[in-house]
């Protein structure tokens, strides 16, 4: 089929053979599938390994899996991992080291093959936390050699969101259910009495290379109408919101916040919001060796700005206390990303509501903090504001 259009439907038959031609290009195909009691992203052999008929419900600290009577594949919330997985992975091998005969050390570098992924199922607030880091991770004057390699060789197709979460906030972040950029293809899931299908729409040359391979029938106009009007819906269904401030000028004015003392009552400083944010970047290297002391190896892999150590110099931590470890996490994110990366470090996608033990929310947080700023201004102002004699108050 020669002359892909730039929109077309597929059904779940099509849906299989878009895996199956994606595998047959020397793909690594990654996709939501169910497994241990959550929707967890997962190499995948065939579409029906999807999580067709399942959904989430999720709230602070709390996630579950429900079952959905539609069958459709992607109807659940982001689950506890986002594609910094694959992309930035947890843990990687930089070089090894071995001691040769004569007493010298053979530094080797390690340049393994990386694979050629193909993304099914990305989110539009994943699809952003891509390109947040892209700009961290290949932006700069120091590229990350093996995040650059394995971001050019990703092939990403994103699944618009119809069912927001309780949690997801991506509206008031600048972002929205709907795929605007940054993908190869974009699929719309629509369930009604006309049937389970997808619109699919093209974002890449590459994307329509890889329609056109697929059966596909061109899109109707009760099928474009249909998944606009769903995720039109679910644009005005979000769980959560952010306050409608400047967050960045919010955060650089609550440092001294009595709000942090209260967070920090209740933040274990387990690290979990950074684990599963699809954005946070921070990494750390270790040393390793074996017994006879020849053979060594440098190890990167994932840190947190929770941990104590993070921000260990000589002497000590800088941030000992839990209040300034949450700050430092807060503010980063919603404020100083900006000054380091043009834009905020947040893309409303609610993992770190749901996958934190204890349900602190970013939103609830920020809206405080908001409030304690406010009642701040207003006093001050009633401090200043003069008397009937037009004298200023004492």
């Amino acid at each position: 089929m020669s002359g892909s259009p730039a929109a077309a439907v597929l059904d779940r038959n099509g849906l299989d053979a878009l895996v199956k031609v994606l595998a047959a290009q020397g793909r690594t195909v990654v996709g939501p599938t169910v497994r241990d009691g959550a929707v967890v992203l997962s190499e995948l052999a065939s579409a029906d390994e999807l999580p067709f008929g399942w959904g989430t419900r999720v709230e602070a600290g709390q996630y579950r899996l429900v079952p959905r009577e539609d069958g459709t594949a992607f109807t659940h919330t982001t689950g506890p991992q986002s594609w910094k997985s694959f992309l930035h992975p947890q843990r990687e091998k930089l070089w090894s080291a071995d001691r040769t005969a004569d007493g010298r050390l053979n530094v080797t570098e390690e340049r393994r093959e990386q694979p050629s992924y193909a993304f099914l199922g990305v989110r539009p607030c994943d699809l952003r936390a891509i390109a947040v880091q892209d700009r961290v991770l290949t932006g700069g004057h120091y590229e990350d050699s093996g995040y650059g390699e394995r971001r050019r060789g990703a092939f990403l197709i994103a699944a618009e969101c119809t069912e927001p979460g309780a949690t997801c906030f991506c509206v008031s972040m600048g972002g929205g259910p709907a795929a605007d950029a940054g993908f190869d293809l974009a699929l719309t899931e629509v369930a009604d009495e006309a049937g389970h299908r997808f619109l699919v729409r093209t974002g890449s040359e590459a994307g329509a290379e890889v329609l056109a391979l697929v059966p596909h029938r061109p899109a109707d106009t009760g099928t474009r109408t249909a998944a606009r009007g769903a995720v039109d819906s679910a644009r005005d269904r979000m769980g959560r919101a952010m306050p409608p401030v400047d967050l960045r000028a919010l955060m650089g004015a609550s440092l001294t916040a009595e709000r942090w003392d209260d967070v920090a009552e209740r933040c274990l400083t387990c690290g979990n919001c950074t684990m599963v944010c699809p954005t946070c970047f921070c990494t750390t290297t270790e040393e390793v060796t074996d017994l006879t002391g020849d053979h060594a190896e440098r190890w990167q892999h994932w840190d947190s700005c929770f941990d104590l150590d993070f921000s260990y110099l000589h002497g000590g931590p800088v941030r000992s206390s839990p209040r300034s470890r949450y700050r430092q996490w807060l503010t980063h994110k919603l404020s100083t990303w900006y000054d380091q990366f043009d834009s905020s470090g947040c893309v409303g996608c609610g993992r770190c509501i749901a996958w934190c033990p204890v349900g602190i929310d970013i939103t609830v947080e920020a809206t405080a903090l908001h409030d304690e700023l406010a009642a701040r201004l207003n006093g001050r102002a009633d401090e200043e504001r003069p008397d009937d004699r037009g004298e200023s108050r004492p």
